[in-house]
């Protein structure tokens, strides 16, 4: 077991290794770096961090961090409200923002269908969803991951969007199965969205 000649620093090391990918080893050198560090650059991360976390909101339309009510995408007016693309959560829209090729606005289920993990279709943001289909949507993207329970979920959401007088579409498996959006290089990323194609036809075909 590692030992630490500071109180102060194993606690800063056991912090640290709460962070997605961070192990004690790593959680060490950096919390060594910053004791490194002047005072004044530590108290800035300290503080960017607690801002962001008592500060950023989501956008009231389409789920998105914003510092606003409504997020930058929403408050766009260049944007193409009458297309919607759904997505898994926010990484998905900066990966999918970042290919240049959408300019349509978004709409982040905050996670996926898996019961596996406890997570059924009331704990995503799917009646905000079909609140906002009768202001002039024509078309949903359905660009969840190409997994299971993305799968799962594209399903039931065609399921819901019965009855509703619009074109669903999923995104071009120019994606590996099994693969999360964030991961896809820009290109295939772009091409994917450019390329969607309809949702029934991806039913038909399994």
């Amino acid at each position: 077991m590692q030992t630490y000649p500071s109180k102060l620093l194993e606690l800063a090391v056991n912090e640290l290794a709460k962070l997605p990918g961070i192990g004690r080893k790593t959680a060490l050198r950096m919390a060594l770096h910053l004791l490194k560090r002047n005072l004044a650059d530590v108290e800035a991360l300290g503080t960017s961090v607690i801002k962001m976390r008592s500060e950023i909101i989501y956008c009231t339309e389409c789920r998105n961090i914003s510092d606003q009510e409504l997020c930058a995408i929403c408050a766009n007016p260049r944007r193409d409200r009458s297309v919607i693309c759904v997505v898994e959560d926010i990484r998905d829209v900066m990966a999918i923002e970042n290919t240049g090729q959408y300019s349509g606005v978004y709409h982040v289920l905050g996670g996926i269908i898996s019961p596996m993990n406890g997570i059924g279709p009331n704990e995503l943001h799917i009646d905000t969803l079909i609140n906002r289909l009768p202001g002039g949507v024509k078309e949903i993207i359905l660009a969840l991951p190409t997994t299971i329970e993305g799968d799962t979920t594209n399903f039931y959401l065609f399921r819901k969007f019965a009855g509703f007088n619009l074109v669903l579409t999923t995104i071009a498996r120019g994606i590996s199965i099994g693969d999360e959006l964030e991961h896809t290089d820009e290109v295939t990323l772009g091409r994917s969205i450019l390329n969607r194609t309809p949702y029934e036809s991806v039913i038909k075909n399994k």
